[in-house]
Formats: structure tokens, C-alpha cells, sequence
């Protein structure tokens, strides 16, 4: 069993599925016996840490020594622990991520982003199950109570935040279903979510998956009306991909100009390309978005939600479908 060292703790896919769609999770059993492996994926490939330039790694790996000292100072404080447990995550360790969560959870039961920070990486590695276990959780724990700004580990230009507690977490947990197609479950998530944004970032994150899931239900109105709010002018620091695709959908921009948007960012590229193959499905254009779909996952990114979702369709067995309203 792979350790945490601090002192508390002790190609492209054409074919095959290696887990059911249906069934939540990958079998992630033998990754983490595994060097550099974190996950399978939902097509049953291995899942290895991604390479890093020297420039990004050393930032990182300082990130995250000064939380890891922070933590051995106070090992029992929730942001010790949580921060360890980001920082990790930032540098793909997402397992050690995961028992540094684990460790939080046992120490402050009640602390909703215990569950929300190991929820999100549950999805991460592909397990839904204990992922949408977590976020449920935590949710009850955020009814009735005022919301908060979540501080960034990664910050934008402006190094302004742009998310919340309870938008995140009914972000992730939204995001858990509709990994699975479970397009009803998540729905009521997303409209969580969307209500608990507070400014242009968040409104195009959620907005654009809401989008998604009611086109997925074949609720093609309440799609619809999701975009009426949506316009090229609005405040974005960082979430550039989804105003795009919001625009796309709205017949403001071609696909084209978003698969060509010039990124050589893999969770961009990831998220740029799942959006336009799921309007081509949407559409009923299968085979250009099942093309689409398998080019997302021969990039790098496979944190990224897009790929994580463009897995999916192809652990689908087909080029998904799309619900009769």
C-alpha cells in the first residue's frame, strides 16, 4: 500500500471496456500497487501521473513542502489538512489525496469540504459511487448555512476566486451523476449549483452543464432557456472554454473555431472538444461526435472533466444516447 511521507500518514482507444458503464466506479484495485498509476480508466487502461516541465514541478513540489510543514505544525487543523491534501492533488497524487481527505473526515466529521475535496478526487479516479457517497454528504452538511468563498490553489490573473463551498459542491456532485448518464440525478445538482453562482465564472461552469443535461433529457426548451442569459460580454477571468461553448451552442461561434482555439493547455483541449461532441450527439450528428469523443482521450489531460465524460460516452458502448423527454 502506497504512503504519504509525512509523519502522521503512515494512446488512443478505439476499443474494449474494461468496466461497466453502468456499474459507478473503475476498478481501480490494482492501480495503486502500481508506480506513478492512479487510476484505471473506464476503457481499463492504467492511468499514470503526467509528465511535468521543470518550471511547473518545482513550484508545485514548494507548494507542496510549505503545506506539508503547516501540517506537521498543526496536524489536527481542517486547512492543514485540506491544503496538504490540494497540494498533493496539483501534483497528480490524487490517492495520497485521498487518504490525506480520509484523515480529514475521521478528524472533523462534520466539516463539509472534507467531502467535498475528497469527493471531487474520487471522481478523479474514477469512482463515482464513493464520490456521489461524499458529496451527498456533503451537501446536508451546507443546507440552511451561509455560503463562503473557496480560496484558490491555483490562482487566475486577477487572483480573484471565483467559485464557492456549496457551488462546488453541488458542482461535483452534479458532475459524479452525469459521469454515470445518470442525467436525472444530476439535474437537480446542476440547478443547485447554477443557483449558488454568484458571478460570470460560475454562471457559464454551471450554466453549460445544465445545458448539456436537459439536451441529454430531451428537454430541448429548458435547454434553451439556459442560454438566454448567456451574451459575449460577459466578466470571465478564467473560465474562457465554457463562455465559448455557451456561445457555440447559442449559434454565436462555429465548432470549428473552438476545436482550433489555440491551447496547448490538455484540460482546455479536453473541455473545448467534449463540448462540441456533445452538441454534434445532441444534434444526431453520432458518428462525427463518437469520432470527436475518441480523439479526447489520446491527449494527456485525463483529470479533466471533458476526457473523464468523453470516457464515459465511449465505456457507453455506443455513441451514448440521448432521452426521450
Amino acid at each position: 500500500m502506497r504512503r504519504v511521507a509525512f509523519p502522521v500518514l503512515t494512446c488512443l482507444i478505439v476499443a474494449g471496456c474494461g468496466a461497466d458503464a453502468d456499474s459507478g466506479s473503475a476498478d481501480t484495485s490494482a492501480a495503486i500497487e502500481l508506480p506513478d498509476v492512479e487510476a484505471i480508466s473506464l476503457l481499463g487502461d492504467p492511468l499514470v501521473r503526467p509528465a511535468l516541465g521543470d518550471d511547473a514541478r518545482m513550484r508545485l513540489e514548494a507548494n507542496l513542502a510549505a503545506a506539508q510543514s503547516a501540517y506537521e505544525r498543526a496536524p489536527e487543523e481542517a486547512d492543514s489538512i485540506i491544503w496538504l491534501g490540494r497540494r498533493l492533488a496539483y501534483l497528480s497524487r490524487y490517492r495520497d489525496a485521498i487518504e490525506v481527505f480520509t484523515r480529514g473526515v475521521l478528524a472533523h466529521p462534520n466539516d463539509a469540504r472534507m467531502y467535498r475535496h475528497r469527493g471531487h478526487r474520487y471522481i478523479t479516479v474514477r469512482e463515482f459511487d464513493n464520490a456521489i457517497s461524499d458529496l451527498d454528504r456533503a451537501a446536508g452538511l451546507i443546507r440552511g448555512r451561509q455560503d463562503e468563498v473557496e480560496p484558490d490553489g491555483a490562482p487566475n490573473a486577477a487572483g480573484i476566486p471565483v467559485s464557492t463551498l456549496n457551488g462546488n459542491i453541488w458542482y461535483h456532485l452534479a458532475l459524479a451523476h452525469y459521469m454515470k448518464h445518470d442525467f436525472e440525478a444530476a439535474l437537480p445538482a446542476w440547478i443547485e449549483s447554477h443557483r449558488a453562482s454568484t458571478n460570470d465564472d460560475m454562471r457559464v461552469a454551471t450554466s453549460d452543464w445544465l445545458y448539456m443535461t436537459y439536451r441529454r433529457l430531451g428537454r430541448d426548451a429548458e435547454a434553451a432557456a439556459v442560454l438566454e442569459p448567456i451574451s459575449a460580454d460577459m466578466t470571465i477571468l478564467e473560465n474562457t472554454a465554457y463562455h465559448r461553448r455557451l456561445l457555440m451552442y447559442r449559434g454565436e461561434l462555429p465548432p470549428d473555431s473552438l476545436l482550433s482555439a489555440e491551447t496547448n493547455d490538455p484540460v482546455q483541449l479536453a473541455t473545448y472538444g467534449y463540448g462540441v461532441a456533445n452538441w454534434l450527439l445532441v444534434e444526431g450528428d453520432t458518428a462525427a461526435a463518437d469520432r470527436l469523443f475518441r480523439r479526447i482521450v489520446e491527449q494527456t489531460g485525463w483529470a479533466a472533466f471533458g476526457y473523464i465524460a468523453a470516457e464515459a460516452e465511449i465505456a457507453a458502448g455506443k455513441p451514448a444516447s440521448v432521452q426521450a423527454p
